[in-house]
Protein backbone atom coordinates (compact mmCIF):
# COMPACT_ATOMS: atom_id res chain seq x y z
CA UNK A 1 0.00 0.00 0.00
CA UNK A 2 1.24 3.50 -0.91
CA UNK A 3 4.18 2.00 -2.84
CA UNK A 4 4.06 4.93 -5.28
CA UNK A 5 5.01 7.23 -2.41
CA UNK A 6 8.57 5.95 -2.48
CA UNK A 7 9.13 7.76 -5.75
CA UNK A 8 7.87 10.96 -4.14
CA UNK A 9 10.35 10.48 -1.28
CA UNK A 10 13.20 10.23 -3.81
CA UNK A 11 11.97 13.41 -5.55
CA UNK A 12 11.62 15.21 -2.20
CA UNK A 13 15.19 14.31 -1.20
CA UNK A 14 16.44 15.56 -4.57
CA UNK A 15 14.61 18.87 -4.12
CA UNK A 16 16.05 19.23 -0.63
CA UNK A 17 19.55 18.76 -2.04
CA UNK A 18 18.90 21.37 -4.74
CA UNK A 19 17.65 23.91 -2.21
CA UNK A 20 20.78 23.42 -0.12
CA UNK A 21 22.88 24.44 -3.14
CA UNK A 22 23.37 28.21 -3.16
CA UNK A 23 23.70 28.17 -6.96
CA UNK A 24 20.01 27.50 -7.50
CA UNK A 25 19.08 30.79 -5.86
CA UNK A 26 20.86 32.67 -8.61
CA UNK A 27 17.90 31.71 -10.81
CA UNK A 28 14.90 33.06 -8.91
CA UNK A 29 12.36 31.47 -11.26
CA UNK A 30 13.92 28.01 -10.86
CA UNK A 31 14.30 28.46 -7.09
CA UNK A 32 10.62 29.44 -6.81
CA UNK A 33 9.54 26.34 -8.76
CA UNK A 34 11.67 24.02 -6.61
CA UNK A 35 10.45 25.66 -3.40
CA UNK A 36 6.85 25.31 -4.49
CA UNK A 37 7.20 21.60 -5.35
CA UNK A 38 9.10 21.01 -2.11
CA UNK A 39 6.23 22.58 -0.13
CA UNK A 40 3.72 20.39 -2.00
CA UNK A 41 5.59 17.16 -1.23
CA UNK A 42 6.57 17.91 2.37
CA UNK A 43 3.26 16.90 4.06
CA UNK A 44 2.93 13.82 1.82
CA UNK A 45 6.43 12.59 2.60
CA UNK A 46 6.00 13.28 6.32
CA UNK A 47 2.74 11.30 6.42
CA UNK A 48 4.25 8.44 4.39
CA UNK A 49 7.29 8.17 6.67
CA UNK A 50 4.96 8.14 9.68
CA UNK A 51 2.93 5.38 8.02
CA UNK A 52 6.03 3.27 7.30
CA UNK A 53 7.26 3.69 10.88
CA UNK A 54 3.89 2.63 12.28
CA UNK A 55 3.74 -0.43 10.04
CA UNK A 56 7.17 -1.48 11.36
CA UNK A 57 6.02 -0.89 14.93
CA UNK A 58 2.89 -2.97 14.30
CA UNK A 59 4.96 -5.86 12.99
CA UNK A 60 7.15 -5.83 16.10
CA UNK A 61 4.21 -5.43 18.50
CA UNK A 62 2.33 -8.29 16.81
CA UNK A 63 5.35 -10.56 17.17
CA UNK A 64 5.73 -9.71 20.87
CA UNK A 65 1.99 -10.21 21.46
CA UNK A 66 2.33 -13.88 20.43
CA UNK A 67 4.33 -14.55 23.59
CA UNK A 68 3.17 -11.69 25.84
CA UNK A 69 -0.54 -10.76 25.87
CA UNK A 70 0.32 -7.36 27.38
CA UNK A 71 1.30 -6.25 23.85
CA UNK A 72 -2.24 -6.84 22.53
CA UNK A 73 -3.34 -3.37 23.59
CA UNK A 74 -0.29 -1.89 21.89
CA UNK A 75 -1.25 -3.70 18.66
CA UNK A 76 -4.75 -2.20 18.83
CA UNK A 77 -3.39 1.31 19.47
CA UNK A 78 -0.97 1.14 16.55
CA UNK A 79 -3.67 -0.21 14.22
CA UNK A 80 -5.86 2.78 15.08
CA UNK A 81 -2.97 5.17 14.40
CA UNK A 82 -2.28 3.49 11.06
CA UNK A 83 -5.92 3.90 10.09
CA UNK A 84 -5.81 7.64 10.83
CA UNK A 85 -2.50 8.20 9.03
CA UNK A 86 -3.68 6.14 6.04
CA UNK A 87 -6.79 8.29 5.71
CA UNK A 88 -4.70 11.46 5.90
CA UNK A 89 -2.25 10.16 3.30
CA UNK A 90 -5.07 9.12 0.95
CA UNK A 91 -6.45 12.64 1.08
CA UNK A 92 -3.02 14.17 0.44
CA UNK A 93 -2.61 11.93 -2.61
CA UNK A 94 -5.92 12.94 -4.18
CA UNK A 95 -5.26 14.74 -7.51
CA UNK A 96 -5.35 18.46 -6.77
CA UNK A 97 -6.38 21.51 -8.68
CA UNK A 98 -3.04 22.52 -10.30
CA UNK A 99 -3.72 26.13 -9.32
CA UNK A 100 -4.28 25.40 -5.62
CA UNK A 101 -0.91 26.79 -4.54
CA UNK A 102 -1.51 30.19 -6.14
CA UNK A 103 -2.31 33.57 -4.67
CA UNK A 104 -5.52 35.24 -5.82
CA UNK A 105 -7.01 38.47 -7.03
CA UNK A 106 -10.49 38.92 -5.63
CA UNK A 107 -12.98 41.41 -7.06
CA UNK A 108 -16.15 42.60 -5.32
CA UNK A 109 -18.75 44.37 -7.45
CA UNK A 110 -21.93 46.08 -6.26
CA UNK A 111 -25.02 44.92 -8.15
CA UNK A 112 -28.76 45.10 -7.62
CA UNK A 113 -29.66 47.28 -4.67
CA UNK A 114 -27.87 50.56 -5.43
CA UNK A 115 -26.26 52.19 -2.41
CA UNK A 116 -27.19 49.28 -0.14
CA UNK A 117 -25.35 46.86 -2.44
CA UNK A 118 -22.27 49.11 -2.37
CA UNK A 119 -22.39 49.25 1.43
CA UNK A 120 -22.53 45.47 1.62
CA UNK A 121 -19.61 45.25 -0.82
CA UNK A 122 -17.69 47.18 1.85
CA UNK A 123 -18.81 44.69 4.50
CA UNK A 124 -17.56 41.78 2.37
CA UNK A 125 -14.24 43.54 1.75
CA UNK A 126 -13.69 43.92 5.49
CA UNK A 127 -14.78 40.30 6.08
CA UNK A 128 -12.26 38.90 3.58
CA UNK A 129 -9.44 41.14 4.77
CA UNK A 130 -10.00 40.20 8.43
CA UNK A 131 -10.21 36.51 7.51
CA UNK A 132 -6.93 36.79 5.59
CA UNK A 133 -5.28 38.57 8.51
CA UNK A 134 -6.46 35.84 10.91
CA UNK A 135 -4.83 33.20 8.67
CA UNK A 136 -1.58 35.11 8.29
CA UNK A 137 -2.20 36.01 4.65
CA UNK A 138 -1.24 39.35 3.13
CA UNK A 139 -3.79 41.61 1.43
CA UNK A 140 -3.25 44.50 -0.92
CA UNK A 141 -5.93 46.81 -2.30
CA UNK A 142 -5.29 47.12 -6.03
CA UNK A 143 -8.20 49.37 -6.93
CA UNK A 144 -11.46 50.67 -5.49
CA UNK A 145 -14.31 52.89 -6.56
CA UNK A 146 -16.27 54.40 -3.67
CA UNK A 147 -20.01 54.99 -3.59
CA UNK A 148 -21.76 58.11 -2.30
CA UNK A 149 -22.60 56.58 1.11
CA UNK A 150 -19.15 55.19 1.83
CA UNK A 151 -19.44 51.71 0.34
CA UNK A 152 -17.73 50.46 -2.81
CA UNK A 153 -19.08 50.12 -6.31
CA UNK A 154 -16.07 48.04 -7.29
CA UNK A 155 -12.97 46.89 -5.41
CA UNK A 156 -10.07 44.58 -6.30
CA UNK A 157 -7.64 43.10 -3.78
CA UNK A 158 -4.73 40.68 -3.93
CA UNK A 159 -4.54 37.95 -1.29
CA UNK A 160 -1.09 36.39 -0.94
CA UNK A 161 0.49 33.66 1.16
CA UNK A 162 3.58 34.51 3.19
CA UNK A 163 6.15 32.12 1.76
CA UNK A 164 5.27 28.74 0.28
CA UNK A 165 1.93 27.54 1.60
CA UNK A 166 1.31 23.82 2.02
CA UNK A 167 -1.36 22.13 -0.13
CA UNK A 168 -4.81 23.32 0.83
CA UNK A 169 -3.62 26.43 2.67
CA UNK A 170 -2.86 28.75 -0.27
CA UNK A 171 -5.33 31.53 -1.14
CA UNK A 172 -6.70 29.95 -4.35
CA UNK A 173 -7.38 26.59 -2.68
CA UNK A 174 -9.46 28.37 -0.03
CA UNK A 175 -11.04 31.32 -1.83
CA UNK A 176 -11.91 29.97 -5.28
CA UNK A 177 -15.32 28.84 -4.00
CA UNK A 178 -16.21 32.41 -2.97
CA UNK A 179 -16.93 33.28 -6.59
CA UNK A 180 -20.58 34.01 -7.30
CA UNK A 181 -23.44 36.24 -6.26
CA UNK A 182 -23.73 37.01 -2.54
CA UNK A 183 -27.22 38.10 -1.52
CA UNK A 184 -27.92 40.25 1.54
CA UNK A 185 -31.24 40.70 3.34
CA UNK A 186 -31.39 43.54 5.86
CA UNK A 187 -32.89 46.94 6.65
CA UNK A 188 -30.76 49.47 4.76
CA UNK A 189 -29.55 52.64 6.48
CA UNK A 190 -31.53 54.54 3.84
CA UNK A 191 -34.81 52.79 4.78
CA UNK A 192 -37.01 55.01 6.94
CA UNK A 193 -39.86 52.52 7.47
CA UNK A 194 -37.81 49.57 8.69
CA UNK A 195 -38.50 47.34 5.69
CA UNK A 196 -36.10 44.52 4.84
CA UNK A 197 -34.50 44.88 1.42
CA UNK A 198 -32.69 42.29 -0.67
CA UNK A 199 -29.67 43.29 -2.73
CA UNK A 200 -26.74 41.50 -4.35
CA UNK A 201 -22.96 41.74 -4.65
CA UNK A 202 -20.82 39.84 -7.14
CA UNK A 203 -17.53 38.23 -6.12
CA UNK A 204 -15.02 37.06 -8.72
CA UNK A 205 -11.83 35.18 -7.87
CA UNK A 206 -8.82 34.69 -10.15
CA UNK A 207 -5.53 32.87 -9.54
CA UNK A 208 -2.79 35.49 -9.70
CA UNK A 209 -0.44 34.89 -12.60
CA UNK A 210 3.31 35.37 -12.50
CA UNK A 211 4.99 37.28 -15.31
CA UNK A 212 6.60 34.12 -16.67
CA UNK A 213 3.23 32.33 -16.90
CA UNK A 214 1.35 34.90 -18.95
CA UNK A 215 3.32 36.68 -21.65
CA UNK A 216 1.32 39.74 -22.67
CA UNK A 217 2.27 41.27 -26.01
CA UNK A 218 2.30 45.08 -25.63
CA UNK A 219 0.92 45.31 -29.18
CA UNK A 220 -2.22 43.53 -27.96
CA UNK A 221 -2.98 46.28 -25.45
CA UNK A 222 -4.81 49.58 -25.72
CA UNK A 223 -3.95 51.79 -22.77
CA UNK A 224 -6.15 54.80 -22.01
CA UNK A 225 -5.49 57.32 -19.25
CA UNK A 226 -8.10 59.54 -17.67
CA UNK A 227 -8.81 61.58 -14.57
CA UNK A 228 -9.79 59.61 -11.45
CA UNK A 229 -13.33 60.13 -10.19
CA UNK A 230 -14.90 59.63 -6.77
CA UNK A 231 -18.43 59.39 -5.38
CA UNK A 232 -20.96 61.25 -7.48
CA UNK A 233 -18.50 61.44 -10.36
CA UNK A 234 -16.48 64.33 -9.02
CA UNK A 235 -12.83 64.58 -10.02
CA UNK A 236 -10.37 63.28 -7.45
CA UNK A 237 -7.02 64.00 -9.08
CA UNK A 238 -6.07 66.95 -11.23
CA UNK A 239 -3.86 64.76 -13.40
CA UNK A 240 -4.71 61.90 -15.74
CA UNK A 241 -3.51 59.15 -13.39
CA UNK A 242 -6.31 56.57 -13.85
CA UNK A 243 -5.54 53.79 -16.33
CA UNK A 244 -7.80 51.61 -18.47
CA UNK A 245 -6.20 48.65 -20.26
CA UNK A 246 -8.03 46.76 -23.01
CA UNK A 247 -6.65 43.38 -24.11
CA UNK A 248 -7.65 43.46 -27.76
CA UNK A 249 -7.58 39.70 -28.55
CA UNK A 250 -9.94 38.81 -25.69
CA UNK A 251 -11.78 42.09 -25.12
CA UNK A 252 -10.92 42.02 -21.39
CA UNK A 253 -10.98 45.53 -19.91
CA UNK A 254 -9.32 46.46 -16.61
CA UNK A 255 -9.42 49.89 -14.99
CA UNK A 256 -7.46 51.12 -11.96
CA UNK A 257 -7.55 54.55 -10.34
CA UNK A 258 -6.68 53.89 -6.69
CA UNK A 259 -3.12 55.25 -6.80
CA UNK A 260 -2.07 58.81 -7.56
CA UNK A 261 0.66 57.56 -9.86
CA UNK A 262 -0.24 56.54 -13.40
CA UNK A 263 2.58 53.98 -13.32
CA UNK A 264 1.29 52.33 -10.14
CA UNK A 265 -2.23 52.16 -11.54
CA UNK A 266 -0.90 50.58 -14.71
CA UNK A 267 1.05 47.97 -12.71
CA UNK A 268 -2.08 47.08 -10.70
CA UNK A 269 -4.17 46.85 -13.86
CA UNK A 270 -1.60 44.53 -15.46
CA UNK A 271 -1.69 42.23 -12.41
CA UNK A 272 -5.45 41.96 -12.67
CA UNK A 273 -5.26 41.46 -16.44
CA UNK A 274 -2.70 38.64 -16.13
CA UNK A 275 -4.88 36.94 -13.52
CA UNK A 276 -7.90 37.09 -15.81
CA UNK A 277 -5.89 35.83 -18.77
CA UNK A 278 -4.53 32.93 -16.71
CA UNK A 279 -8.05 31.97 -15.65
CA UNK A 280 -9.18 32.23 -19.26
CA UNK A 281 -6.29 30.07 -20.50
CA UNK A 282 -6.91 27.46 -17.82
CA UNK A 283 -10.59 27.40 -18.72
CA UNK A 284 -9.81 26.72 -22.36
CA UNK A 285 -7.52 23.83 -21.41
CA UNK A 286 -10.17 22.24 -19.27
CA UNK A 287 -13.74 22.32 -20.59
CA UNK A 288 -15.31 21.56 -17.23
CA UNK A 289 -13.34 24.32 -15.54
CA UNK A 290 -14.43 26.66 -18.30
CA UNK A 291 -18.08 26.08 -17.51
CA UNK A 292 -17.40 26.71 -13.82
CA UNK A 293 -15.43 29.93 -14.22
CA UNK A 294 -17.65 31.46 -16.86
CA UNK A 295 -20.63 30.96 -14.57
CA UNK A 296 -18.99 32.68 -11.60
CA UNK A 297 -21.00 35.84 -12.07
CA UNK A 298 -23.03 36.06 -15.27
CA UNK A 299 -25.11 38.87 -13.80
CA UNK A 300 -25.13 40.35 -10.32
CA UNK A 301 -28.76 39.34 -9.93
CA UNK A 302 -30.38 38.51 -6.60
CA UNK A 303 -31.89 35.29 -7.94
CA UNK A 304 -28.51 33.93 -9.04
CA UNK A 305 -26.96 33.56 -5.61
CA UNK A 306 -24.43 31.22 -4.03
CA UNK A 307 -24.84 32.59 -0.50
CA UNK A 308 -27.37 34.57 1.52
CA UNK A 309 -26.58 36.85 4.46
CA UNK A 310 -29.77 37.35 6.49
CA UNK A 311 -29.23 40.07 9.09
CA UNK A 312 -32.61 39.92 10.93
CA UNK A 313 -32.01 36.22 11.72
CA UNK A 314 -28.20 36.60 12.07
CA UNK A 315 -28.04 33.71 9.59
CA UNK A 316 -25.67 32.79 6.76
CA UNK A 317 -26.68 30.13 4.24
CA UNK A 318 -24.44 28.73 1.52
CA UNK A 319 -26.70 27.30 -1.17
CA UNK A 320 -24.06 24.93 -2.62
CA UNK A 321 -22.92 23.10 0.51
CA UNK A 322 -26.18 23.68 2.43
CA UNK A 323 -24.02 25.11 5.21
CA UNK A 324 -26.10 27.20 7.62
CA UNK A 325 -24.91 29.23 10.59
CA UNK A 326 -26.62 31.60 13.01
CA UNK A 327 -23.50 33.60 13.86
CA UNK A 328 -23.47 35.92 10.86
CA UNK A 329 -22.09 38.75 12.99
CA UNK A 330 -18.98 36.67 13.78
CA UNK A 331 -18.58 35.52 10.16
CA UNK A 332 -18.57 39.13 8.98
CA UNK A 333 -15.75 39.74 11.47
CA UNK A 334 -13.64 37.29 9.49
CA UNK A 335 -14.57 33.90 11.03
CA UNK A 336 -15.08 32.29 7.63
CA UNK A 337 -13.24 29.01 8.11
CA UNK A 338 -16.31 26.82 8.70
CA UNK A 339 -18.21 27.99 5.63
CA UNK A 340 -15.10 27.81 3.43
CA UNK A 341 -14.35 24.37 4.88
CA UNK A 342 -17.80 23.10 3.86
CA UNK A 343 -17.05 23.98 0.23
CA UNK A 344 -13.50 22.58 0.32
CA UNK A 345 -14.92 19.31 1.65
CA UNK A 346 -17.35 19.07 -1.29
CA UNK A 347 -14.48 19.55 -3.74
CA UNK A 348 -12.39 16.93 -1.90
CA UNK A 349 -15.24 14.41 -2.04
CA UNK A 350 -15.72 15.03 -5.75
CA UNK A 351 -12.02 14.54 -6.44
CA UNK A 352 -11.99 11.34 -4.42
CA UNK A 353 -14.90 10.05 -6.47
CA UNK A 354 -13.15 10.99 -9.70
CA UNK A 355 -9.92 9.35 -8.55
CA UNK A 356 -11.82 6.13 -7.83
CA UNK A 357 -13.24 5.88 -11.35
Amino acid sequence: MFENCQGLVVEFDSLETQLADAAIHLDQTKAREVNKRYAQLRPIVAAYKQYVSLVEDLSAATEFAETDSAFSQEVTRIEEEISLVSEKLEQLLIPRDPLDDKDVILEIKAGEGGDESALFAGDLLRMYMRWADNRGLKTEVLDLVESDLGGYKDVSIAVKAKGNAEPGDAPWALLKHEAGVHRVQRVPVTESQGRIHTSAVGVLVYPEAEDVEIDVNPNDLRVDVYRSSGPGGQSVNTTDSAVRITHLPTGIVVSCQNEKSQLQNKESAMRILRARLLADAEAKREAEAAATRKSQVRTVDRSERVRTYNFPENRLTDHRSNFKSYNLDQILEGNLDDVIGSLVEIERAERMRDAGK
